[in-house]
């Protein structure tokens, strides 16, 4: 047996700066050891300490050139919490009108098409497998009445990068997503209407606002059913060839979502009418608010719903840095700034569940105290922190969170969905179904069929079954991401006729009467929305306008977290993240001598999570003594100004 060793630094198209050591057996093909390291550190945490805490929602946007909604969004819920202040039903339906579009019909069709797409193109899957692209050629599609691509070839061919038609078309469709969303956000990626209490779009011209929105919505959701067709067919055909395990992240799966959308209905009951708003109303109203999203919020250990409480997620959420670039600030003795722990939840709940040795990992007591050093696995090598989940009965989980987790928590709520007459969704705890309304091809709009009346089926209704898998897989989690995409174009519809209804009742106001200086002279919030990548989560603690603390997690944290000795129960001998766990439950398919292995089964599993940014990566390949093979630089396809 011989060990190839497999350095990618950096992984780009994906969310933040990763760089992944991977160890293989060359007879098997299969990994036997795989470590993923953050290479960056920002410091958000530290330089907003002191800013009045509206000012997180635009500074925090800035953590991420193209999802800067989602920071801005969980931000802004928090800042609700902390002040008391809601928006109006209409002001809740149009933040979901604008985030469904700026982020995730957006960023799900880049990164479905032009970010992870390209691993399943024609370009690298008839160069790296070619038995495989051979089979491609003779597999006749199930959608192609939806699509109009006759084989399996067809659709590879056309994901190239920068010459493939769906690639093309992606950058067409994406403007269109983003130009819905700048119509109520103002600009994109870092909005600037969002506001504590509401949003400060100019409704003087609503009237013209929806109708521009209803035209894109249109033509999109003719897209989104495009773009589900494609990756359901690519998807059972990977299936079909034995490549469902693939890229396996825990057995059994820890599955985490906090839902978005909020019900206009449910959140905006609790707009004050004037000043001061009561913050700890919200707080004892956060389940029952939290609950009735559009999409649901819970942990899942596998098929079983441990919890679909906000308030005692938030009460075990733990954030350790045993292998992170950071000092411990228990072990250190540092207090946070206002000089004792907080042990209790404004309800007076005891975080870590009472257990006072785990309650300053809390993000609410966190420090952050970077600690910069060479890698070293076997000590600290990451500069992301190791985001875990305590349990009411003590166990402690690593956590999983992508479009996959969402879905999955949607599915086991086993609930119907819908906003006023407007169905939008309906699970039985095995699978999720959902129809799109008929759309008409628009003006404005690009032909989205490769064959001029080939696709008789893409403007009328569509029905989609999502079935629950057994496990997270790379291909699951694709498909996920296409599926959850044509979900949030009926999340779009719905909010789109509410606030249609809304504004025709004269209910012309989108905020509560907050304004700076609104917040009590102590209160302590969360800010929890699922996006793209999975669930963004933000903790703020404030002090007469002034910010004495502030965490967040991206999803990428939970994701990439390196390893610890935290967890227990099931979990104890897989106590890393799902980049980690992907990539240690995955096997060679590229059928080249091992000193050409690229590592796209690899990347292929991290990508299935957040790509992000269209570069390059670098590899270098090592046989047994660490002698270099060969050095591999994939051609660049930089969609970074798109």
């Amino acid at each position: 047996m011989s060990t190839i060793k497999i350095w990618l630094d950096p992984i780009t198209r994906i969310e933040g700066h990763l760089a992944a050591y991977i160890e293989i057996d060359s007879s098997t093909k299969h990994v036997t050891s795989a470590y993923t390291s953050a290479m960056m550190f920002r410091g958000f945490e530290v330089f907003l300490r002191g800013r009045p805490p509206e000012d997180a929602i635009a500074i925090t946007s800035r953590s991420c050139g193209v999802c800067g909604a989602a920071h801005a969004n969980a931000s802004v819920v928090a800042n609700d919490v902390a002040s008391g202040y809601t928006p109006t039903p209409l002001g809740v339906a149009l933040r979901n009108m604008a985030y469904a579009m700026t982020d995730y019909i957006y960023d799900h069709s880049i990164i479905l098409n032009m970010l992870g797409g390209p691993d399943y193109s024609e370009l690298i899957v008839s160069k790296l497998t070619p038995s495989v692209w051979q089979e491609a050629q003779s597999t006749p599609t199930q959608y192609s009445n939806i699509h109009g691509y006759k084989t399996i070839a067809d659709i590879m061919t056309d994901l190239n990068p920068v010459t493939g038609r769906i690639w093309r078309l992606t950058v067409e469709y994406q403007r269109i997503a983003r130009e819905a969303g700048v119509l109520l956000y103002g600009r994109h990626s870092h909005p600037s209407t969002l506001v504590p209490g509401g949003i400060s779009t100019d409704l003087s011209l609503a009237g013209s606002i929806f109708e521009q929105y209803y035209t894109r919505l249109t033509a999109l959701t003719a897209w989104v059913k495009f773009v589900w067709a494609i990756w359901q067919d690519l998807h059972d055909f990977y299936v079909s060839i034995g490549y469902e395990l693939n890229g396996k992240t825990h057995d059994p799966p820890s599955m985490f979502a906090a839902g978005w959308a909020d019900d206009p209905e449910v959140y905006g009951s609790f707009a004050p009418t004037s000043s001061p708003a009561q913050w700890k109303t919200l707080w004892e109203h956060l389940d029952e608010i939290y609950q009735a999203r559009l999409e649901k919020p819970g942990y899942a250990m596998g098929t079983n719903l441990v919890t679909k409480s906000v308030v005692e997620m938030n009460q075990g959420w733990l954030e350790f840095v045993d292998t992170s670039f950071y000092y411990d600030w228990y072990k250190h003795n540092v207090l946070p700034p206002w000089g004792y722990w907080i042990k209790e939840d404004p309800l007076g709940n005891p975080i870590a569940f009472g257990n006072d040795e785990l309650m300053p990992y809390h993000p609410w007591n966190k420090t952050t105290m970077p600690k910069p050093q060479a890698i070293n696995f076997t000590e600290k090598y990451s500069w992301d922190a190791e985001p875990r989940l305590m349990l009411k009965d003590g166990t402690i989980a690593p956590i999983e969170t992508n479009p996959i987790t969402q879905l999955w928590i949607d599915t086991l709520y086993a609930t119907k969905v819908s906003l006023g007459n407007y169905d939008i969704w309906e699970s039985n705890g095995s699978q999720l179904t959902f129809t799109l309304p008929a759309a008409q091809p628009t003006s404005t709009a690009p032909e989205i069929c490769p064959v001029p009346g080939g696709c008789p089926d893409l403007y009328g209704e569509l029905t989609i079954t999502w079935k629950m898998p057994q496990y997270s897989t790379t291909i699951e989690r694709v498909l996920a991401r296409a599926v959850h995409l044509a979900l949030v174009a009926n999340i779009a519809w719905a909010n789109l006729e509410y606030a249609l209804a809304q504004w025709a009742a004269g209910h012309t106001h989108a905020s509560s009467p907050w304004q700076h200086g609104s917040y009590p002279s102590f209160s302590y919030s969360i800010g929890w929305w699922h996006v793209p990548r999975g669930t963004n989560q933000h903790w703020l603690v404030q002090s007469s306008d002034k910010i004495l603390n502030y965490q967040y997690q991206a999803p990428t944290t939970k994701n990439v977290s390196p390893r610890n000795n935290r967890c227990t129960g099931p979990y104890a001998s897989q106590c890393t993240g799902p980049f980690e766990m992907s990539a240690l439950n995955s096997w060679v398919t590229e059928e080249v001598p091992p000193d050409q292995w690229t590592g796209l089964d690899i990347v292929r599993a991290i990508r299935s999570f957040d790509p992000c940014l269209a570069c390059a990566v670098h590899a270098e390949v090592k046989g047994e003594g660490g002698r270099i093979y060969k050095t591999i630089e994939k051609v660049i396809y930089n969609a970074c100004s798109l």
